[in-house]
């Protein structure tokens, strides 16, 4: 049996349309990505320097490296400004009410009535992680090159370099930053990497180093990545990961960890406890690239076994959680209550970590920490396929090195005794007891 729902999907660029009205368009009669518009087209480039291991609060050789343009603040958000100025957004999401909910998670609600509108409910299906890409769908190729910020790759000598107006060599199929035109949050953006060879929505080792090192370059735990699979509430089989900037921790940044494993690249493995939805944590790692394989494989595992799941880049690119979800599963099965279905949230990889985007006044008036936990408790796997789920990931990752010295040796990922916290045994996805007091919601501005 096919599973399929039906949600109104997000628009992310203004060239976006109904696949009916994209058909009987004929030409293309805008400044694209494709063959039409590419030749002699330029944006800028932004060539980062590949770290060996990254820092929050950036490596010696960033400090000293002097670049010509702050990442962050004047290449991301301040070109990210620049096209909220020209009008390039659906809705100003700086207008949108914010505000933590009291409790002890601190779970954000945002009230964003915008973000759904003028679009009709579109039926995907959520039961295949991994589709092959379909030209005749809306991909990235079909943005206006208004919409990208600029083009992202490794720098070929080794240093960070700017340069305003560098061409597109389509050959190379550059990884470019582009605009979310209904954002979720300031500068709210898409990572796409190699943007012309139209990979699927699936993740391999190259795509996630690649937006490890866009955290990292950034250099502030306030701007995260996230990544949501087919089945997840990806809507776009084009392969992007998203990003965004807000200056508060995430509820699931916050949540107790229990170590279960290391790698012999460094990589410590850790479960998420105390949270209602189950996932992974890996952080650490001798490199980057150590955390970087590590996790892509246990993404790969997940794709593999036709397992949606979501991603979560923070501190900089230094922890990722990867967290298996089974909502849209329940949903298509329609175990999902009427209750939760009406409040239309879709929780991907944003509402998970606690970031709860509401589209109706009434759900954010009433937003509590209680009706938080119990949308997410639907999102996560049960604690039996939780089990499952992670013994087929560590399986997959202790298949090959991740950093042994002597590769002919297979490295084993071996519980630490000492650094395991004792954790309640019979933890489920019961809403936690509420924080007593009368502490109000502050507003974030």
């Amino acid at each position: 049996m096919m599973l399929r729902i039906k949600r109104v999907p997000t628009v992310v660029s203004n060239y976006q349309k109904d696949e009916n009205e994209e058909a009987q368009k004929g030409g293309c009669g805008r400044n694209c990505l494709r063959s039409c518009c590419l030749p002699g087209s330029k944006l800028p480039l932004y060539a980062y320097k590949k770290l060996d291991k990254v820092s929050c609060e950036g490596s010696p050789e960033q400090v000293e490296e002097e670049a010509s343009i702050d990442f962050l603040e004047s290449l991301v958000l301040g070109q990210w400004e620049e096209r909220v100025q020209r009008g390039l957004f659906r809705y100003d999401v700086t207008a949108c009410e914010t505000k933590v909910i009291p409790g002890q998670y601190g779970f954000i609600a945002q009230l964003n009535e915008g973000r759904h509108l003028k679009k009709r409910p579109t039926e995907f299906r959520v039961d295949k992680v991994l589709q092959p890409f379909d030209e005749s769908k809306f991909n990235f190729t079909k943005v206006g090159q208004e919409e990208v910020l600029f083009q992202f790759e490794a720098s070929e000598d080794g240093d960070v370099q700017f340069i305003p107006n560098a061409p597109i060599y389509a050959e190379n199929s550059p990884s470019v930053v582009a605009i979310n035109v209904s954002p979720i949050e300031y500068g709210h953006v898409l990572l796409i990497p190699r943007i012309l060879d139209c990979f699927p929505q699936r993740i391999d080792r190259e795509s996630l180093l690649l937006a490890i090192h866009m955290a990292a370059e950034a250099g502030s735990p306030y701007f995260r990545l996230g990544y949501n699979s087919l089945g997840a509430f990806a809507t776009i089989n084009h392969l992007h990961f998203q990003a965004y900037y807000l200056a508060v921790p995430f509820p699931i940044e916050k949540a107790p960890t229990k170590k279960t494993t290391s790698l012999d690249g460094g990589v410590k493995i850790s479960e998420i406890v105390n949270y209602p939805v189950r996932g992974l944590v890996f952080e650490g790692g001798n490199t980057v690239e150590h955390l970087s394989n590590a996790v892509s494989d246990a993404c790969i595992c997940l794709q593999d076994n036709n397992i949606p799941y979501n991603v979560l880049i923070a501190d900089c690119g230094n922890r990722i959680f990867v967290l298996p979800q089974c909502y849209a599963e329940k949903q298509a099965l329609g175990e999902v209550s009427a209750e939760l279905l009406d409040t239309q949230v879709n929780p991907a990889v944003w509402e998970i970590s606690g970031h709860m985007v509401l589209k109706r006044k009434k759900d954010y008036e009433e937003a509590s920490e209680e009706n938080a936990w119990k949308l997410l408790a639907e999102v996560s796997l049960s604690e039996e396929r939780f089990q499952e789920v992670k013994a087929l990931i560590f399986e997959a990752i202790t298949s090959v090195d991740h950093g042994s010295e002597d590769a002919t040796q297979e490295p084993e990922a071996k519980p630490d005794p000492e650094t395991i916290e004792e954790v309640d045994a019979s933890f489920n996805n019961s809403r936690p007891d509420m924080v007593a007091g009368t502490q109000e919601c502050l507003v974030l501005q």
